[in-house]
């Protein structure tokens, strides 16, 4: 018997939720649900708002009619970045005729309205791109932080990883509430999101490893909801405070107090075993069944006792002086060796690239929709609720494969068919919506499941941050779309539509783990698409 049906052996006589790991899971829930909130918070640091060109003349009337001939009129009405030309002939009184409304020219100052924003309090009138650009800085911190944290957690152990993230989450967010200008708050949006956005990451993986096959999907719903929790709180402290000043100081600062994790979590009894660490991983077995009030059978315990006989220091030093025994390669070189792990890294890294560009891309256009943006935001976030309910309930009983080609093909259809309807169709437009957000979360929620499960323990959380990271070009990206409505408004839609079809047919050529132990080895890993050819199942 190995490792991991070993453990899982174990963790099944324990129960899945058992009061020790209810407790675990009590700890990690509030990393995750800030994370919640910092995945989003450029949302609603640099919101689009209403400003209009400054005319100096006119500042300060007590009527706005001058406005209908100093300002050229949109579709939206009046233009935020374009005046008319003061006439040659002005007599700088603000009459209809000291402006010549045949030319129009580009502003150079703004008045802004009374909303807060960095576009506000950085000038950022009519630079778009610039607004974006910190949306896309925070997600771009993500191809170091999850490599970097992935790399820590797999060496030097979970809760080590989990602390130091949470740290420079809470160090830099807060300092960033600070900014003095736009390229200071660029640095530190980038640092924050580099050196912390894998705190979320870490505490999903000690969750998934907490608990046996049967626990995961659950678990995977409580995080999932949780971290709407998150973001439906990040809309509301938003609205509330009116500041985003105020909002980075009062979410980032409990995320220091999670560094006295590292002494109050226990570690991941899977990554220890994958450590050869057998002594450390009993104890906290011991500890937990204790907690439980469950007695382990010795029958069950009996793999772990074996394991720790081998790893005893006599028996460690006749193996490494067996000349007979050759060399084992590094569980790294393993896996780039192997083309089904390679290819397997390659489709996942896809899968995530979809729903973290959809998932993302619907959030940040959701404010642009009809009627309160923090309500909007919050309906698009609540809407997560039932999708991981949802999830719970099929991912079981359908497997893995079938609900994530069903619900991006789902996704594909309800974004494309948006650009469809006509304007005046907003209730109908906003269903839709929400309807594309319910399945690209549950297609998302399975991926994190399914990604977790499709690698080895002992290079698991690597190659997880591996496939998020290069994910993170879709959340890269995301913040971007809403640049595509200036030439047409359902852009975004169609390019969310589209990439997810594509992904919904990568997923035939990957492996089905529904109940399957998780992998301990990169020949366990394979094993799963050899059982796939042999069976001939999906």
């Amino acid at each position: 018997m190995g490792k991991d049906s070993g453990l899982d052996a174990i963790l099944a006589e324990l129960k899945p939720f058992g009061k020790y790991n209810i407790v675990n899971y009590a700890l990690l829930l509030f990393p995750i649900y800030l994370a919640g909130m910092y995945g989003s918070v450029f949302v609603f640091e640099a919101p689009d708002i209403n400003y209009r060109c400054n005319i100096p003349q006119c500042e300060g009337l007590n009527d706005s009619d001058w406005l209908e001939y100093a300002i050229p009129q949109e579709k939206n009405g009046l233009s935020k970045c374009e005046m008319y030309q003061e006439a040659t002939n002005s007599s700088n009184t603000c009459k209809i005729d000291d402006f010549n409304r045949s030319v129009v020219v580009k502003c150079h100052e703004y008045v802004y309205s009374e909303e807060y924003s960095v576009v506000k309090d950085f000038n950022l009138g009519c630079q778009n791109w610039k607004r974006t650009l910190i949306g896309t800085v925070h997600n771009a911190g993500l191809f170091v932080s999850l490599p970097l944290t992935g790399i820590i957690s797999d060496k030097y152990g979970r809760k080590l990883a989990l602390s130091i993230a949470s740290l420079m989450n809470g160090l830099f967010g807060f300092i960033r509430s600070f900014s003095t200008g736009y390229v200071m708050m660029l640095v530190f949006e980038f640092l924050e999101a580099g050196l912390g956005a894998g705190a979320y990451s870490t505490a999903f993986v000690i969750a998934m490893e907490l608990v046996g096959p049967k626990g995961r999907v659950f678990g995977n719903t409580l995080i999932n909801g949780v971290y709407v929790m998150g973001l439906m709180s990040l809309a509301s402290f938003s609205w509330w405070l009116q500041s985003w000043r105020f909002l980075l100081r009062l979410i980032y600062i409990p995320a220091i107090f999670v560094v006295s994790y590292y002494w109050i979590l226990n570690e991941s009894i899977r990554w220890l075993l994958s450590k050869g660490r057998y002594q450390e991983a009993a104890a906290i077995i011991q500890k937990a069944a204790k907690i439980n009030k469950v007695k382990l059978s010795e029958e069950v315990l009996s793999p772990l006792y074996e394991l720790e006989k081998l790893n005893v220091p006599e028996n460690k030093e006749n193996r490494a002086n067996d000349v007979s025994v050759e060399k084992e390669p590094s569980n790294f070189m393993k896996v780039i060796k192997s083309s089904i792990i390679r290819k397997r890294v390659a489709i996942c890294s896809f899968l995530w690239i979809t729903c973290t560009f959809v998932y993302y891309g619907l959030s940040i256009n959701s404010v642009s929709l009809a009627g309160n943006k923090y309500v909007n935001f919050m309906l698009v976030a609540f809407v997560e609720i039932p999708a991981n309910i949802v999830c719970l309930l099929v991912l079981d009983r359908f497997g893995r494969k079938r609900v994530l080609i069903i619900t991006y093909v789902l996704s594909a259809c309800l974004c494309i068919s948006l650009s469809f309807l006509p304007k005046d169709q907003k209730w109908l437009s906003l269903v839709l919506y929400l309807s594309g957000k319910f399945s690209i979360t549950v297609a998302y929620s399975s991926v994190y499941i399914y990604v977790s499960e499709v690698f080895p323990t002992n290079v698991r959380q690597s190659l997880l941050a591996v496939c998020s990271s290069l994910g993170r070009v879709g959340s890269t990206l995301a913040p971007l779309t809403p640049l595509l409505t200036l030439y047409y408004d359902n852009l975004p839609a169609i390019f969310f539509g589209s990439l997810a079809l594509v992904a919904s047919v990568l997923v035939f050529s990957l492996p089905e783990t529904i109940n399957v132990p998780l992998p301990d080895t990169v020949e366990e890993a394979e094993r799963l698409s050899k059982k796939k050819n042999r069976t001939g199942s999906i």
